[in-house]
Formats: structure tokens, C-alpha cells, sequence
């Protein structure tokens, strides 16, 4: 064999082998992409953000994360929380979900020592209306696996609901979520966000189901 031909066929073959290993390369990211769902835009924190700091523009950022892994109560957009409050401190880079960010309540009803915070949580939004009282309901995993159910609020005053886009997944699929404002004590507002942030299902409970 010539040395031009033997010269053609390595080129050949490589181009060949490149055209496979490509081909893998993409099934496999397509596999991966599969498991943990697309990337999604998940607004976080550009920069610390202080307890009472009223936010800007400036202090946020979009991270693409896959679908699987979107915190719950997250925000895809910044324009979503231009002008609204941090209810505790927010570090830099991390994620600013719903129960860590304060609306200014309506005027003439805000309250000393009171928050409006908001939340997602499973319930009808039209059986919640401004005005109501509702119960939340935390369930939480256990270290063996299994859930923990406690009252995380009792009779908390509605300040807005209105019906949250998406559903839940798990043993809540197909139940409607609602966005609901609380009007609650600074403890209780951290207390909502990390239960945002870290709890397996949220639930309200309007006045006629609470009891």
C-alpha cells in the first residue's frame, strides 16, 4: 500500500471515529438531560443582600439549573422582585425564593412587628381570598425516608392569594397551588422560608377546612 493511500485511510478512519464518539457524546448528554430535566432560569442573589434591603436590579442574577433541582417558591425572573424586600439575609449567589422576600403590605394596614411574606403552597387560592385566615401545614422527610407533618401556622391572615401556575409533584400531582401573601412575625417569616426552601410539601388550609 502506498504511502498516499495508507495516508487517505487514517484520515478516513479518524474522520469516522470522531463522527462516533460525537454521536455518543450527544446520546449521553441527551440521557442526562432526561433525567434531570431542562435548564430552567432561576433568579439568585448577585450579591449579599441584607435583612430589610430593599432590592434592586443589581443585586440579582439568572443561573440555568436543570428542572429537576429548581428550588421550590424560586423566581425566573428579576424583574419579579425589583422593589421588594429581603426578609433575612440573602448570601451572595444564593437562591432568593418566595419566603425570603417581603411585599409592602397595602396601605394604612401595615402593622408594627409584622411581616407580608409570600409563599407557594397547595390549596384553591379562591377559598383563601385578602382578608381570610388560613393553617399551614409543613410536611417534612425523616431521616429514615419517610414525611412528618406539624402546623407551621395557625390562623395566619391573608393579605393576597392568587392561583399559582404549575403543579405539585408526588403525592400532591394534580392539586392546585396557590401564591399566597401572609401577614406574620419576623420568626415565623424565617420560618417560612426555610420550609420553602427545604420542605417536601406546603399546604393551606382555608378557614372552612381548618376547623
Amino acid at each position: 500500500m502506498s504511502r498516499g493511500r495508507r495516508a487517505l485511510l487514517l484520515a478516513g478512519m479518524s474522520l469516522l471515529l470522531g463522527g462516533v464518539a460525537a454521536s455518543q457524546v450527544a446520546g449521553r448528554e441527551a440521557e442526562i438531560e432526561r433525567r434531570i430535566g431542562s435548564p430552567v432560569p432561576v433568579v439568585v442573589a448577585a450579591r449579599a443582600i441584607g435583612p430589610g434591603q430593599t432590592i434592586s436590579a443589581r443585586d440579582l442574577a439568572v443561573r440555568q439549573v436543570p428542572g429537576r433541582y429548581v428550588p421550590r417558591g424560586s423566581f425566573a425572573s428579576p424583574g419579579e422582585l425589583v422593589g421588594a424586600r429581603a426578609a433575612a439575609a440573602i448570601p451572595a449567589g444564593g437562591d432568593v425564593p418566595q419566603g425570603l422576600v417581603e411585599r409592602e403590605a397595602p396601605a394604612g394596614e401595615s402593622r408594627p412587628g409584622l411581616r407580608v411574606v409570600r409563599i407557594v403552597a397547595v390549596g384553591s387560592a379562591p377559598e383563601m381570598p385578602p382578608g381570610s385566615l388560613v393553617d399551614i401545614l409543613i410536611t417534612t422527610e425523616t431521616p429514615s425516608g419517610g414525611a412528618k407533618t406539624t402546623m407551621g401556622l395557625r390562623r395566619a391572615e391573608v393579605v393576597d392569594s392568587r392561583a399559582a401556575p404549575g403543579s405539585p409533584d408526588g403525592a400532591s400531582a394534580g392539586l392546585p397551588r396557590a401564591q399566597l401573601a401572609l401577614r406574620v412575625t419576623v420568626p415565623q417569616a424565617l420560618m417560612l422560608a426555610e420550609a420553602q426552601s427545604g420542605a417536601r410539601e406546603i399546604r393551606a388550609l382555608s378557614g372552612a377546612d381548618a376547623g
